[in-house]
């Protein structure tokens, strides 16, 4: 519920007088961070206070609030930095809100992420100035898609949620309505508007209404109810959500066929190839290899448009290696696939390599390219790429982490366990740590479960770093916790590391406790106290469990 006193028909003299009223003359420094561009007035926000002052500072102006919550060493953040936060276009209407950005290493900052149910970075969210969320803007469609998004939800849009409810009800909508519908960021919507189990059957049912609407074309043929499907088709979960038919086969093979409407799709097809392909067709499906095919055609002209960005450019070659790796077992290391692929790959990791200038572009880009290559099998091209990308990174830990997850999956269990203790050490900021120490820790279990001092070690460094920051009980911290402890508990098993679990629940006692003096919410003391405790078990056994419980 927002709490937020109602708009008012100020003049801009009154606004501007206002204003000087509502925000403090000197408001509590934060610690310094890096706007997400030069060219906007960004607000830092780290606390409920920030945003109060942001929220007021809308009222007073008459416009909108854009908060963008992000993280230093994430790609697809340094993505929208370089190709969309740094455009002209997004500056100059950047004019009509007031812009937020949220560093979910700053210190209160995961509180904020809890409050606005944002956690994946990037979330970028729209709200009227009294608070009420007006959408979530898709960040992995390209920069013009975005920015003629962003025009339409300030163009007087109504909420998500009020709109979603109409359009499911059957009531009428306006075309620029349903393409916001279409255009929501169903992938961080943390189940603001419905369960996450429920979407693909959500979008379907939303492709279907938009049909007959305005939005539709009265045919169906148009954009709006196609990008519907397709979404719907992304998010079934290998099928197990949306049934294909027909009708939803020829709609496919249609978009792909046409240039223009596979340019306008990019980022469902790039992003959802597999799980559509999966969706449409079974394994032994003869018409798999065609829709395969037809899907290769259509991202081979995407990988090549240069009107494209860079990474996604290479997200339709991801693509690429995704489909043809759908013949090969799921976690195949060593896929057997087409030598001219293989080739496409190294020579546009190659050129990508070369012509980034960008800091930005290049967390993004290189990052992903490593990755696409170790899906390939081309693993010594990934260390190769990511080694020589190290000094040249503002988040070297990033990929460190990447160069320990591709020795893990070689079976390199030492170099594995160096990367990932390199990139803990080097990583910075309080969410980032305890994200990355739980990284190190979990594959210290897996990898070298018989090492208990190293174990014990790391697990009460992250004990100490969570109780130096106030955050930790919260958002993407407290999860990174919630993993620590899951993965002692399981260790530990029956009694196999009694000692080392009792100091460490000593440690985390003092933690608790401190928590409690510091007068922390009834849910923060409660997690942190669960922490290194087994979880209940499911459905047959927890009768078992409670009275087991009750008598100890």
């Amino acid at each position: 519920m927002n709490h937020f006193p109602p708009a008012l028909p100020w003049g801009p003299a009154l606004r501007a007088v206002a204003l000087a009223v509502l925000l403090p003359l000197a408001a509590p420094a934060l610690p310094a961070t890096k706007p997400p561009s030069d060219n906007v007035a960004w607000l830092a926000a780290a606390a409920d206070p920030d945003i109060e002052r942001a929220f007021a500072r809308a009222r007073a102006e008459g416009k909108p609030m854009l908060l963008y919550w992000g993280a230093t060493w994430c790609p697809p953040c340094n993505q929208l930095k370089a190709t969309l936060f740094n455009r002209q276009e997004f500056a100059a209407l950047s004019k009509s809100f007031v812009a937020v950005h949220v560093d979910g290493d700053l210190p209160g900052a995961q509180k904020l992420g809890s409050r606005f149910k944002v956690s994946g970075y990037p979330t970028t969210v729209l709200f009227t100035a009294e608070g009420q969320e007006i959408t979530r803007l898709p960040g992995e469609v390209d920069a013009p898609q975005m920015l003629a998004v962003l025009q339409l939800a300030l163009a007087g849009g109504r909420p998500a949620k009020a709109v979603l409810a109409d359009a499911l009800a059957g009531k009428p909508l306006a075309a620029n309505e349903w393409r916001l519908l279409a255009f929501y960021s169903w992938e961080t919507d943390e189940q603001q508007l419905v369960p996450r189990a429920d979407v693909p059957a959500t979008l379907a049912r939303l492709a279907v209404a938009s049909t007959s609407s305005a939005a539709g074309g009265g045919n169906g043929e148009s954009d709006i109810t196609t990008r519907l499907w397709l979404k719907a088709l992304a998010a079934s979960d290998d099928g197990k959500g949306l049934k294909a038919d027909d009708a939803l086969r020829q709609r496919v093979l249609r978009v792909l066929a046409d240039a223009a409407q596979a340019r306008a799709q990019m980022d469902v097809l790039t992003n959802g190839a597999a799980d559509i392909v999966r969706t449409l067709e079974d394994d032994d499906s003869p018409r798999r290899a065609p829709l395969v095919a037809a899907f290769d055609t259509a991202l081979q002209k995407l990988q090549r448009d240069a009107t494209l960005s860079r990474a996604d450019r290479l997200g339709a070659l991801i693509a690429r290696v995704d489909l043809a790796r759908l013949k090969e077992e799921k976690g195949s290391v060593h896929p057997k696939l087409a030598p001219p692929l293989l080739a496409d790959l190294r020579e546009h990791v190659a050129r990508a390599d070369r012509e980034i200038t960008d800091g930005y572009e290049r967390q993004a880009v290189i990052t992903a390219a490593a990755y696409a290559l170790g899906r390939a099998g081309l693993w010594a091209d990934s260390e190769a790429l990511l080694k020589a990308n190290l000094a040249r990174s503002h988040s070297p830990y990033y990929l460190m982490s990447q160069l320990g997850s591709n020795a893990r999956k070689l079976g390199r269990k030492d170099e594995a366990l160096r990367w990932y203790a390199d990139a803990f050490e080097k990583s910075t900021g309080p969410a980032t740590r305890l994200q990355w120490g739980s990284g190190y820790l979990s594959a210290l279990i897996e990898l070298a479960p018989q090492d208990a001092v190293r174990i014990e070690k790391v697990a009460a460094q992250l004990l100490r770093e969570a109780a130096a920051d106030a955050g930790a009980l919260e958002g993407r911290s407290v999860r990174s916790l919630q993993r620590v402890g899951s993965k002692l508990v399981a260790w530990s098993g029956e009694g196999k590391h009694t000692a080392v679990m009792t100091r460490l629940q000593g440690q985390l006692d003092t933690l608790c406790g401190g928590l409690a003096k510091a007068g922390a919410a009834e849910a923060q003391r409660a997690a942190c106290e669960r922490l290194l405790k087994p979880a209940p078990p499911k459905a047959a056994s927890l009768l078992h469990w409670l009275f087991s419980q009750k008598a100890a």
